[in-house]
């Protein structure tokens, strides 16, 4: 679920590091494990800075003024089941052919197969565990095919055509050839989101920015942006202020199935992707879940609708009002805490949901309380709460998600866990309910979810975390893989990955 980022100025002498620094600040959520930069600079040079954090302890000032260049690309990490060593913050890099950087969002799921390919058909060095670098070796890899000493837009294409067929997964990126151009690209479902955007200054030149979700465009005036199709590609010329940006359909349309998780989690509400309001789809989900809970439940038995916030608190307000109750906010947030199910381990989870919100006694004492969220995922976070509702003085708490029950894993950017570790897993909705300790637990239907976020052009998603039937297929042997990459990590207690990455003009060493 990373974010990631693309920006290619029309004034060839402004420098893009700090809009790029900017533009991060506004997909933080996305990713809080590592930040990267790479800008291409004269003569086609390219400079870096990346590390493990936030991005603005990442990109400090000193750093950013090491960044030259009119074009850069950025990206926020969110960790899957590789490692958080600092060698697989992003963007990578190789230096053959051209030079090209890339930043990825999303996963690939024939991992093996690549590794093999990569080792013995065309030998190159992978130097990570992440799939990224993999992704970033398959097209360097296509692009070499062409054997010249230098390429146009065509033969870019063409490598795109020759990735698509290697690599299968849900993946939108960003990426750059040095000297050359910048490029973004979308898997041929259109799991991952990735939008274009225009910008018109008050000289007649034209920015043009890549990124994962329509509030960075919006926030840094670009008026003029759209989603990139599935399978779709655009590559915008260095020379930006005197060539337009080409776009090709590279493979055809397989399907059009965003995550319906993006909608319940992860976009920013003031985010529109693929022509979907991430606000108003939530909206709709507290109303279809205030309907749900009404079947089964008589709302006189409910006194108060608590939010867990932050990304439920639009659903919640929707779902008080359907049922006519009071809304109050009954947990305050310490936003300096992150997502608590990216914690590495269990006995981290829980002090991090303590740390993360502390409950206001008078809105919970003698009273039965339903508290919303916007999904339950292994259930730590949901028992603390329920835990801390009670210890403040609640008669009963309800518990509602957003989200149907999420019982198998995410594989195409989304790290939850082992299938097994889900709360929901081989569970019914009174088992659930047991385990977090609450009176009932209410689940939002997936009919109902999608009928919340589907559009007369898009009524079709990316729903493997709630079926386990994933849209490229089945994938057992891609869970397996990921089972046992998650068990030697966790035996190895000491990270033997190389500290930083074996990058030109790291800035952030310094």
């Amino acid at each position: 679920m990373c974010g990631v980022l693309g920006i290619a100025l029309g004034d060839q002498t402004k420098v893009v590091a700090p809009e790029l620094s900017d533009g991060c600040l506004f997909l933080q959520h996305r990713g809080q494990d590592a930040a990267g930069i790479t800008t291409c600079g004269p003569g086609g040079r390219f400079y870096q800075c990346k590390g493990n954090g936030m991005a603005r302890d990442v990109f400090t000032e000193r750093r950013l003024t090491g960044l030259a260049g009119a074009m850069g690309i950025a990206h926020l990490r969110y960790p899957t089941a590789g490692s958080s060593a600092n060698s697989e913050a992003q963007p990578f890099y190789v230096n053959s052919p051209y030079g090209i950087s890339l930043a990825h969002n999303g996963n690939l799921v024939n991992t093996l197969s690549l590794k093999r390919y990569l080792d013995e058909d065309v030998h190159r060095h992978i130097n990570t565990d992440s799939d990224s670098e993999l992704l970033l070796n398959i097209f360097a890899s296509e692009l070499e095919k062409h054997n010249k000493y230098r390429v146009n837009n065509e033969d870019v294409f063409h490598a795109l055509e020759g990735m698509y067929r290697l690599c299968r997964g849900g993946y939108a990126c960003v990426g750059m050839l040095a000297g050359f151009a910048l490029f973004g690209f979308r898997d041929p479902n259109g799991i991952r989101p990735l939008l274009f955007g225009e910008r018109e200054n008050s000289d007649g030149t034209k920015d043009y920015m890549l990124a994962s979700e329509s509030v960075v465009l919006k926030a840094h005036n670009f008026t003029k942006f759209r989603d990139l199709k599935p399978g779709e590609a655009v590559i915008i010329p260095k020379n930006c202020d005197k060539e337009e940006p080409e776009f090709k359909q590279v493979v055809p349309i397989n399907s059009y199935r965003p995550d319906l998780f993006e909608y319940v989690y992860f976009a920013r509400q003031d985010s529109v992707l693929d022509g979907i309001s991430v606000y108003h789809t939530r909206l709709q989900m507290g109303k279809k879940l205030a309907e749900n809970i009404v079947e089964k439940l008589d709302p006189n038995e409910i006194d108060v609708v608590i939010p867990v916030p932050d990304t439920a608190r639009t659903c919640a307000l929707q779902c008080a009002i359907t049922l006519n109750k009071p809304y109050r906010e009954g947990f305050v947030k310490n936003t300096y805490v992150g997502r608590t199910f990216i914690m590495p381990n269990q006995r981290e989870r829980i002090s991090s949901v303590r740390r993360k919100l502390n409950p206001m006694e008078s809105e919970f004492k003698g009273k039965n309380v339903l508290i919303v969220d916007d999904s339950i995922v292994r259930g730590t976070t949901s028992k603390e709460i329920v835990t801390m509702a009670r210890e403040s003085g609640a008669l009963k708490v309800y518990f509602a998600s957003a989200a149907p029950a999420i019982r198998y894993n995410h594989i195409y950017g989304i790290d939850l866990t082992d299938t097994k570790n889900l709360i929901a897993y081989q569970k019914t909705d009174t088992e659930v309910a047991e385990a977090i300790k609450c009176d009932q637990v209410f689940y939002q239907s997936l009919e109902d979810l999608i009928d919340c976020c589907k559009t007369e052009t898009i009524d079709k998603f990316e729903v493997g975390v709630f079926t386990g039937n994933y849209v490229t297929g089945v994938e057992d042997g891609y869970l397996q893989e990921l089972e046992r990459v998650r068990a030697e990590n966790k035996k190895n207690a000491e990270d033997v990955k190389a500290a930083v990455d074996i990058g030109l003009y790291n800035c952030a060493d310094y």
